[in-house]
């Protein structure tokens, strides 16, 4: 069965995919967000091309090829554009044949712990504690992440002494019997990143995403190696030899691909396989409420290594106003702290018409 039209619909934030086959038989996917419309240019010009005329079923030889044939271009722009490709063609594939797409990927439907995910840092530590104990009381959660220190922040903090009120603030307030999380996004040297785990440490935080500039690997080993705590990260990377590098030298604890940025659930699929060959437990990133959540979920009821829980962002329209309105039906439903994967067919979410008739409209055919 050939591909034989692919489209995109796109604003500056999300871009989504259909891939049509020769039967008609269609599917739904995703681009990553973030720059999408760029995204679903390069698309059209260095994947749509490759892809026409495929098999729309069997398609990880594809990836392959796109991969070959826009040797040049390595990098994030160009698996955040396959990625439009791999999540249409499951969705198609799982719509043929009933079944969802964990299913077709060797997982089941079923529950997901999640942790709440919080994406700011210009928040006070007062007032983030007492959004968690919020959402703790509304929908169930008893895991959460917070913030430390400032994006890529050259060792300072988002404002002087944050680091150090947020952290036992919050914990204090989240109390005993919840995990708790903190990110630091690239902020800090090995040696302050070290003194900020132990603080964590000190304060019975158990996870410590991405402290060191994620592209050093050598130097997130130092704080993986000096740490009790588990050390994490991943979610930048998207070409294999990266993975292969940061597992093979041990330079972190729990591995964080995330689906959208890896170039689909086929390659991310691969990296949990070369994770769990290693030991290592799969938490992927997934920091908003578009596709990638849900793929994130029907990734983690498939994979062996499947890490404790699902991030689940909580932030809101003041923070992520372009993830309202994707969808006809809501996917993401908080229950005792759970989300469910259905057994509805393919993703088993339909795009809204209404996004669909506002969004930018491109298509590639045979």
């Amino acid at each position: 069965m050939k591909i034989t039209r692919l489209e995109t619909f796109c604003n500056e934030f999300v871009g989504f995919v259909r891939a049509t086959s020769e039967t008609g038989a269609t599917g739904w996917g995703q681009v990553s967000t973030y720059n999408a419309d760029i995204t679903c240019e390069i698309f059209h010009r260095q994947v749509a091309r490759h892809a026409l005329g495929t098999n729309a079923l069997d398609f990880a030889d594809t990836l392959n090829l796109i991969g070959e044939r826009e040797h040049k271009y390595p990098g994030s722009y160009l698996r955040r554009a396959m990625t439009g490709l791999d999540t249409a063609l499951l969705d198609l594939r799982g719509k043929l044949e009933g079944k969802p797409v964990t299913a077709l990927l060797g997982g089941t439907p079923g529950k997901l712990r999640c942790y709440a995910s919080s994406m700011k840092r210009d928040i006070t530590p007062e007032d983030e504690a007492k959004r968690f104990l919020k959402l703790r009381d509304a929908h169930g959660f008893d895991a959460f992440k917070w913030r430390v220190g400032a994006e890529c922040g050259r060792d300072k903090d988002e404002w002087p002494g944050r680091t150090e009120a947020v952290v036992p603030v919050v914990s204090k307030a989240l109390g005993d019997g919840v995990d708790k999380l903190v990110d630091g996004n690239s902020c800090y040297s090995p040696k302050r990143a070290i003194e900020v785990g132990r603080l964590l440490e000190q304060n019975g935080i158990g996870h410590f995403e991405e402290p060191c500039p994620y592209w050093e690997f050598e130097q997130t080993k130092q704080v993986t190696d000096a740490l009790s705590i588990d050390v994490t990260g991943g979610e930048q990377d998207c070409e294999f030899t990266a993975w292969k590098t940061m597992i093979a030298m041990r330079a972190v604890d729990i591995i964080q691909p995330d689906v959208m940025y890896m170039g689909g659930m086929l390659r991310s699929m691969e990296v949990a396989r070369m994770g769990a060959a290693a030991g290592l437990p799969c938490t992927p990133h997934a920091a908003n409420l578009s596709l990638v959540t849900l793929c994130t979920m029907h990734l983690l009821r498939a994979i062996p290594n499947a890490g404790k829980y699902l991030e689940f962002s909580i932030e809101e329209a003041d923070y992520y106003p372009w993830q309202y309105g994707l969808f006809r039906n809501d996917p993401y439903v908080v229950k005792d702290g759970h989300v469910t994967v259905t057994d509805a067919p393919g993703w088993g979410v339909e795009i809204s018409p209404a996004w669909l008739d506002k969004a930018k409209h491109q298509a590639s055919s045979l």
